[in-house]
């Protein structure tokens, strides 16, 4: 986390002659306190302080040519000093961290990818910027996050980060213990879960680093709040957890957040017009099998799902492990429509070949011209109208035969779906990091 530029967004009023000058400018009293002849100011500090916070009279918002002075900093030295990380001794510096979730939006499995709005507040103790309450009743100060020491916060998975205070002020108690609030955006990646999609839950970690610092000289003290109040989101946060990671290679918390899909959009735009197409090409079945109609509507009704599947290919995320069981169920259809277009092609085409071939035979010769009397039996001509017709019943039981072996197949094809979604688990192949962690040799 970078240091921001240092700056209030307002000024001074004039220089007066008087003691103590006023000018209200963006809700603050600014105040101007010089050396008179009455010893009486403010902490004795012989020139111009700060401001006052008008909601707590006692709150000094210092200026950065008056702080060294409260604290009895009296070189340079002593001042670059507070730049550095407070010494607690043997024990590393306790930093507390309270991370307060107000909004997660924008979720976006197809990048993999979360934005939050969160806020941080940090608490530590610095003993060098306390001072003497009886020379200076200030209960507190605040001085600009760039004139004293404070943890400089990365956030690993982070794409982008929007600091919504560019300038910062820490609060600085009487006894040295330091508070500062920290507003922000962030686009982070999130291994999403998506193996029953839409019905998914995923965990994202958000993990700070300190990298400016080791663990023998920084320790976090994590808590988190959860003050999400929207849940007019497709993905809402059913839980919220954080934990100081040990054994990293700088001091680290990670921030955990447990989403979960609430599946109404994808089941209108996906599961429906799925269902509804094989239900539609399960129907078709019924049209007799000599209606020219029952051809298109086959073909219809595969070239729609066709669209609609490789819309789906778009709408559905795709991973190198732990596919959604969506990708392969409607593959299945595709597979189902196709098997039953090309069984009503299949047939009507050889039906149709058969009705062609029944039209171009020659018709039957007359009775009169029948040569020999003396041997009954069927005469050759009658064998094209009875294989014609007994072909016709063959085609037309085979049918009705593979129609119910369809409608069987299709049925226990959604049982199987629904028992492989209830049963069947996915674990994710371990990233890299994890595998051989700080470039280690891989775990066993």
């Amino acid at each position: 986390m970078g240091r921001a530029k240092s700056g209030r967004g307002w000024g001074p009023g004039p220089a007066r002659s008087s003691s103590v000058g006023f000018e209200r400018s963006n809700g603050f009293q600014v105040v101007e306190i010089e050396r008179d002849r009455d010893a009486s100011t403010v902490g004795g500090i012989g020139h111009k302080l700060g401001y006052l916070d008008p909601g707590d009279p006692s709150d000094l918002h210092l200026r950065p040519s008056a702080w060294p002075a409260l604290f009895g900093l009296n070189s340079s030295q002593e001042v670059q000093e507070t730049m550095q990380i407070p010494n607690n001794g043997n024990a590393p510096l306790l930093v507390g961290v309270q991370v307060s979730v107000s909004n997660v939006f924008n979720v976006d499995i197809l990048r993999y990818t979360v934005s939050s709005t969160l806020l941080l507040q940090l608490s530590w103790l610095d003993t060098r910027l306390a001072w003497n309450t009886s020379v200076n009743p200030r209960r507190a100060v605040t001085l600009p996050w760039d004139s004293i020491w404070i943890p400089g916060l990365t956030i690993r998975e982070a794409l982008w980060v929007e600091w919504k205070d560019q300038s910062p002020r820490a609060r600085v108690n009487q006894d040295g213990h330091i508070k500062l609030n920290l507003a922000l955006t962030t686009e982070t990646n999130c291994d999403f879960e998506l193996l029953r999609f839409p019905r998914d839950q995923s965990n994202c970690s958000l993990s700070f680093f300190a990298l400016s610092n080791t663990e023998t000289e920084l320790q976090f003290r994590a808590q988190a709040v959860n003050e999400i109040v929207s849940v007019k989101r497709e993905y809402v946060v059913y839980d919220l957890k954080i934990q100081a990671l040990p054994q990293q290679l700088a001091p680290c918390f990670q921030v955990t957040l447990s989403l979960k899909n609430t599946a109404l959009k994808a089941i209108i735009a996906l599961l429906v017009p799925g269902e509804a197409l094989l239900l539609a090409d399960v129907c078709g079945g019924l049209l007799p099998l000599r209606a020219t109609e029952r051809i298109a509507y086959k073909v219809t009704l595969l070239l729609g799902y066709l669209v609609f599947h490789s819309s789906l290919v778009q709408a559905l995320p795709s991973s190198s492990s732990c596919n959604p069981l969506l990708i392969y169920y409607f593959t299945v259809l595709l597979l189902l429509l196709f098997l039953s277009t090309m069984e009503t092609v299949l047939f009507a085409g050889l039906l149709a070949r058969d009705k062609l071939q029944a039209q171009s035979s020659p018709s039957p010769a007359p009775r009169g011209e029948q040569q020999d009397h003396e041997c009954p039996g069927p005469r050759p001509e009658e064998y094209p109208g009875r294989l014609k017709g007994s072909w016709r019943s063959w085609a037309e039981a085979a049918d009705h035969i593979f129609f119910l072996v369809y409608v069987a197949g299709v049925a226990c094809s959604q049982f199987i779906f629904a028992g492989i979604w209830m049963w069947v688990t996915c674990k994710s192949d371990p990233a890299p990091g994890q595998a051989t962690p700080h470039g280690g040799p891989p775990k066993p």
